[in-house]
This record gives C-alpha cells, sequence and structure tokens, in this order.
C-alpha cells in the first residue's frame, strides 16, 4: 500500500468481498430481496452506477475539463438511486453482478492511475472519492444479511463464520 493511497487495501479487500459473492451467488440468490425496493443484484447495480460515475469524473479530468458544480454528488442521492433502480432492475441479475465486478476493477485501477492530490480528500474541491470501498462495504454488508435471513440464519454474533439457527 503507498503511503500517498492508503485506500488501496480496503479498495482490494472490498472489491475481493465483492468478487467473492458475485462468482458464488446463483442466479435464485441474485434475485433475493433486500429490502422492499432492491434484490441483490439490484444493489450490485446500484454500486456499479456509483463506480461508473467515478469513472466518468476520471474521463473529465484526464481530458482536463474543468469540474463544474453539477459534477458534485448532491447532498441527497436519493432521487438519484430512485431513478436508477427500474434500469437497473431491468439488467439480467447475472449480467448486473458481472457488470458491477467489471467497473469494480476498472474504477480501482483508474483511482490508483490518477494523482492523489487531484482527488478527495486531498482536493476538497474533487467529486473524484477514490475511497470505494466505504461504499462497497455497507452494500456488501446488506447483501450478506439478506442472504443469511432469506437462509433462515442470524448473523454470526460469535465470530466463527456460523450463523445461529432462527429460534
Amino acid at each position: 500500500m503507498s503511503a500517498d493511497r492508503p485506500y488501496t487495501e480496503r479498495n482490494d479487500r472490498e472489491r475481493e468481498r465483492l468478487r467473492a459473492l458475485v462468482t458464488g451467488l446463483s442466479d435464485d440468490e441474485l434475485r433475493i430481496p433486500v429490502n422492499e425496493h432492491w434484490t441483490v443484484a439490484a444493489v450490485l447495480g446500484h454500486i456499479a452506477f456509483w463506480d461508473a460515475r467515478v469513472l466518468a469524473l476520471a474521463d473529465k479530468l484526464e481530458r482536463g475539463a474543468p469540474f463544474a458544480p453539477a459534477d458534485d454528488e448532491p447532498e441527497d442521492v436519493d432521487w438519484i438511486n430512485d431513478a436508477t433502480r427500474p434500469l437497473i432492475h431491468a439488467i439480467a441479475p447475472r449480467d448486473v453482478a458481472e457488470l458491477a465486478l467489471r467497473l469494480a476493477e476498472k474504477t480501482d485501477r483508474r483511482v490508483l492511475d490518477l494523482p492523489p492530490e487531484r482527488m478527495w480528500p486531498d482536493d476538497a474541491g474533487s467529486p473524484i472519492n477514490p475511497l470505494r470501498w466505504d461504499h462497497r462495504a455497507e452494500h456488501l454488508d446488506d447483501i450478506e444479511a439478506a442472504l443469511e435471513h432469506a437462509k433462515g440464519g442470524l448473523p454470526d454474533t460469535e465470530g466463527d463464520g456460523r450463523t445461529s439457527p432462527r429460534p
């Protein structure tokens, strides 16, 4: 891990968690609901969308185009997530899961190639957040919890990798 890129190891770890899920889940598991609005596959598509945003902003940076206020992530992104949900759900679950992994790989490589001083947090005005791990981890946790719930187990509370049966 480079001292000027402390996020690299965490990005790698969460990308590998993503890989394990994508390669290990059946098509039926990808259709399991995570909540009332999103399936496992759709949550992966949501992750892919936000990684794709970073790629689009990286393209802009590399072209030398200045960032505009419209490039900033709005304080409330619910409307964006709500607007993308039907599009994401229209993609076949396996296809969207594989897309999420490909975009995560591409995004992580891309942020390694960009100058750290041109990305947040080094550049507070940059809309490019190279800390992809944080967003992925949040949603991978949600997916894993939904999968455990669907299997009828309780989350691993003992730290031994086993779930407890539901009472």
